[in-house]
This record gives C-alpha cells, sequence and structure tokens, in this order.
C-alpha cells in the first residue's frame, strides 16, 4: 500500500462528501436537510427546488463519482485501488463530514462508479433503473432495481473479483441506504415522481 494510494482515497472520499444538494439548496435560501425527506440527494432536491437544481445536482453527483475513479487512474494505480477510490467517493457522499456524517443514498455517484469500472453494467443499470422509475414513477424502486441488476449482470459477466465486490458492496449499500423506502413501498405511503413535498 503506497502513500499515493491512501491519499487519492482519502481525496476521493473528499471530493464524495461535497454536497452539492445541501449547496444548492443552500444558494436558494433552503436547508434541504429541513424539507421533504431531509435526504441531501438530487430526488429531495427535485421535489423541493424543481427540475433544473435537481439535474444540476444528479449531474455532479454522477461527476464526482467517475472523477475518483479517474483520479485513481492518471495516479497510476491499478485498478482495484481506483475502484476503490470510487467506493471512498460513495461513502463520502452518503456519510460527508460537511454534514454532520449524514449525506445522500449514493444512487447517482454510485452509477458514476459503476459506469467507470465496467461502462456495459454501469449504463444496462442506469437505462433499468430509469425505466423502472418511468414505469412506476418511484424513484426508489427504480434505484433498488438499477442496484441488484447491477448485482446480478457483474456476476454473469464473470468480472474479475475485485471488480465483483467492489460492485456488489456499491449494489448493497445503496439497498440497505433505501430500507425505509422499502417500508414505504410495502405499505403503499412511498411518493412518487413529480409529488410534492
Amino acid at each position: 500500500m503506497s502513500v499515493t494510494a491512501v491519499l487519492a482515497v482519502l481525496l476521493s472520499y473528499v471530493l464524495g462528501a461535497v454536497p452539492a444538494a445541501a449547496w444548492v439548496a443552500r444558494s436558494r435560501g433552503v436547508d434541504i436537510r429541513q424539507v421533504g425527506s431531509g435526504n441531501s440527494g438530487a430526488t429531495n432536491v427535485l421535489r423541493s427546488l424543481g427540475k433544473g437544481p435537481a439535474f444540476l445536482v444528479a449531474a455532479f453527483d454522477i461527476l464526482k463519482g467517475a472523477l475518483a475513479v479517474l483520479l485513481g487512474r492518471l495516479l497510476g494505480l491499478p485498478e482495484p485501488w481506483a475502484a476503490l477510490c470510487g467506493v471512498a467517493a460513495v461513502l463520502g457522499h452518503n456519510f460527508s463530514p460537511f454534514l454532520g456524517f449524514r449525506g445522500g443514498k449514493g444512487v447517482a455517484t454510485s452509477f458514476g462508479v459503476v459506469g467507470m469500472i465496467h461502462p456495459v453494467v454501469g449504463l444496462s443499470a442506469f437505462v433499468l433503473a430509469i425505466f423502472m422509475m418511468w414505469m412506476t414513477r418511484f424513484v426508489s424502486a427504480g434505484s433498488i432495481l438499477g442496484a441488484a441488476a447491477a448485482i446480478v449482470m457483474i456476476v454473469m459477466v464473470q468480472a474479475p473479483l475485485w471488480m465483483m465486490g467492489a460492485v456488489i458492496f456499491l449494489a448493497g449499500l445503496l439497498i440497505w441506504q433505501h430500507r425505509g423506502n422499502i417500508q414505504k413501498l410495502q405499505a403503499g405511503t412511498e411518493r412518487r415522481l413529480g409529488e410534492k413535498t
């Protein structure tokens, strides 16, 4: 384990921790943690502030996941370490020190990471997630389906163990972060896309 690798992982965590949702909302006089679900992610921004800010937040969150993997590669780290940089970015997003170690659920950032380490699996999972969101208007259902699909696909393509581990960890974390949404889906109380807070 080199000093460069450790620093890259730590820097990736800080990059992931940048709370775009909170800062965009704050620029409009809103504390995103005090409205809607209290989640610092694009879906809560959509419900609270509208499509424009939500798109900006989602794009930034995807980008920071992708950039974390790219950072590892640019520093000449082996691919498993580059993937670990991506995982660190997702952990930073979900448990941001800028927000008292709270944050989002890691959906966009995770897809950014998976898309970088295995583009076919990442893009396929993303398309399936968007399709499910469009069909049901449940962002949570689409996110969970995308994560589950990523697990199945990364195993089916017989990816290297390090890649399989990274994708399964991120997908599992994403599903765990949605445990409250799963309960609401089962109870029929989950809000659909487009419903205001």
